[in-house]
C-alpha cells in the first residue's frame, strides 16, 4: 500500500490529468461504444480502464483499493507521457484525443 503523502500526491496528480467529470466520462464511454447495430448497457460501456477511472472518480480517497491505486498510477503515467511528447495534441489528432478521453483526459479542455 502507498503511504499517506504519496497517496495525497497521486490523488492530486490523478485529478489534475483526469480533467473530465464523471458525467462527461460516462457519456463519452457510451458514445464511443455505440454503433449502428448494438450499444452496450451504460454501465458496461467503454474499456475496462475507462470504467475503472469512472469508478475512481466516484470514490472518496479513503475508499481507494490497491487496484484503484495501480490504475491511477497508470493513467497519470499515460497522460503525462502523451502530453509531454506532444505538448497537448492538436485538434486534428482525433485518434490520440479520443484515446486519452477514454481514460478521462480531454486534451482540448482547459
Amino acid at each position: 500500500m502507498t503511504d499517506a503523502l504519496e497517496l495525497d500526491a497521486l490523488w492530486a496528480d490523478f485529478h489534475r490529468v483526469v480533467n473530465m467529470t464523471s458525467q462527461e466520462l460516462a457519456a463519452w464511454l457510451r458514445v464511443r461504444d455505440a454503433d449502428e447495430n448494438a450499444e452496450p448497457l451504460p454501465e458496461e460501456a467503454g474499456t475496462p480502464t475507462g470504467q475503472h477511472v469512472l469508478a475512481i472518480l466516484q470514490k472518496r480517497r479513503t475508499d481507494l483499493t490497491d487496484d484503484d491505486i495501480r490504475v491511477m498510477y497508470r493513467v497519470v503515467d499515460t497522460v503525462t507521457a502523451q502530453t509531454d511528447l506532444e505538448d497537448e495534441p492538436a485538434a486534428e489528432d482525433t485518434r490520440l484525443r479520443h484515446r486519452l478521453m477514454t481514460i478521462g483526459h480531454d486534451p482540448l479542455k482547459p
